[in-house]
């Protein structure tokens, strides 16, 4: 029988070792990405690409096979490469502007000497949609450091279908107008109007001037179904409206008029013929709204006013430039606020209930009332001249210039000197003052 042998001594740690030594993953310098096996690859391929080496592939994905077996459409952690980290920085930092551009795009910090319509033009929206974005009116008041959003900025663009092309029309400037109440009539945004006549802020209109504003084919239509009209001596809009049947806002929209426009005799009028009838007590003109109390009382004044007679232009004029020497006030300054509120005309009344020649509301006549020791009744030719007058004395009084007083009968002296004059009343003073050259 054969001797037996033992076999050899194995040491312990030779049983323990494995059989390679597993290369660990090494941090990447820019990050890791995706890589997408593709028809072909191979690891050392892949590994020569990237700028590693296949140990540390095989670390980084844990492929038990060491990477022999890769799979099309297999999805492998990879090193960035310093092209690709810059590229996604500089893709993660245009987003990043884009994001911070689009919230200064919805929102605009108010700064000393804006205004309403001068922020809607400069951003390009309408003031329409500005005041209602902020849940405003025409006669808020901002304020310097006042957060406004600014509508549709910042929204992602989307594709619209394609509406009916827009179309311009010709608009005559009417006496006492603004290109921001012209842009809020027309549905004209103001950066639009702007541009369509080469406009800015700053520009003076005047009476009788033609400016293009949008239009469309519905509007066209609209404005064929009118009748014309010539004015004729002791005319009122008001009155227009009554005799034609037709309610008082609609024929001011279909001559892009407003309640302080003043006619004159032979001018032509476009009378709504189709207009549907509306209760006399419409409370919404040019996008403002007022409480029915008010309509109502204007309503009332109107009335009256129509039922009874009224002196003429010449004769009202001579009775502003009385009341107005009598009360140190310079006649010319009374004759061209009248004639810039009412034409010198006692029958106009205001959806707001500013009545007569000098356009004074209730409240502002109380005011005048206690300033001349008794109570005046504005609806009395002689009493309401005697009031504005009486308010013109006391601006001219406590404003620092005629500008500013001239600016305060209009946007109120208080809201001038906190705010400064808005756009609209810069056109107002301009108008009082040509007027007044020629008084």
């Amino acid at each position: 029988m054969p001797p037996v042998i033992a076999p050899a001594a194995v040491p312990p740690a030779a049983v323990s070792a494995p059989p390679a030594v597993v290369q660990k993953a090494k941090p990447a310098p820019y990050g890791w990405a995706t890589y997408t096996v593709r028809s072909g690859d191979n690891l050392s391929a892949i590994a020569d690409r990237t700028g590693t080496t296949v140990g540390a592939l095989v670390a980084r994905n844990h492929l038990r096979d060491g990477g022999s077996r890769l799979s099309v459409g297999q999805h492998l952690s990879v090193p960035k490469t310093a092209a690709q980290a810059r590229a996604e920085a500089a893709r993660a930092k245009a987003a990043a502007a884009a994001r911070a551009a689009a919230i200064r795009r919805a929102t605009y910090v108010v700064r000393s000497g804006d205004t309403l319509s001068a922020i809607a033009a400069r951003k390009g929206v309408s003031l329409a949609s500005l005041l209602k974005a902020n849940h405003l009116s025409t006669r808020s008041v901002i304020h310097i450091g006042q957060k406004v959003r600014i509508p549709g900025a910042g929204a992602a663009s989307t594709a619209r279908p394609a509406a009916s092309a827009p179309t311009t029309a010709t608009y005559t400037v009417r006496s006492g107008d603004t290109l921001s109440a012209i842009a809020a009539r027309t549905k004209t945004p103001l950066g639009t109007l702007y541009k369509l006549n080469r406009l800015s802020a700053r520009t003076v209109i005047h009476p009788g001037q033609h400016l293009r504003v949008r239009g469309t084919s519905a509007s066209a239509a609209r404005a064929a179904s009118t009748t014309a009209y010539t004015v004729v001596s002791g005319d009122t809009l008001s009155g227009i409206a009554a005799r034609k049947g037709v309610p008082l806002a609609s024929l001011l929209k279909a001559n892009h008029l407003s309640a302080r426009t003043v006619i004159h005799v032979g001018q032509k009028l476009r009378v709504p013929s189709t207009a549907k009838p509306v209760s006399p007590s419409t409370n919404s003109f040019a996008g403002r709204t007022y409480p029915q109390a008010t309509v109502s009382a204007a309503n009332r004044n109107r009335e009256a006013l129509a039922a009874g007679s009224v002196p003429s232009r010449t004769q009202t004029r001579a009775m502003i430039v009385a009341t107005a020497r009598r009360h140190g006030v310079d006649p010319t300054l009374a004759l061209a606020v009248a004639w810039q509120e009412s034409g010198w005309n006692q029958r106009q009344v205001s959806v707001a209930n500013a009545i007569g020649v000098m356009q004074v509301i209730p409240s502002s006549g109380e005011w005048a009332s206690q300033m001349v020791g008794r109570r005046l009744n504005l609806l009395n030719t002689q009493d309401n001249i005697t009031a504005g007058v009486a308010i013109l004395r006391s601006l001219t009084r406590s404003a620092s210039n005629t500008d500013q007083a001239i600016a305060g009968y209009y946007q109120g002296l208080a809201s001038v000197q906190r705010n400064g004059m808005y756009a609209d009343t810069k056109s107002y003073v301009k108008a009082v003052k040509s007027h007044r050259g020629r008084m």
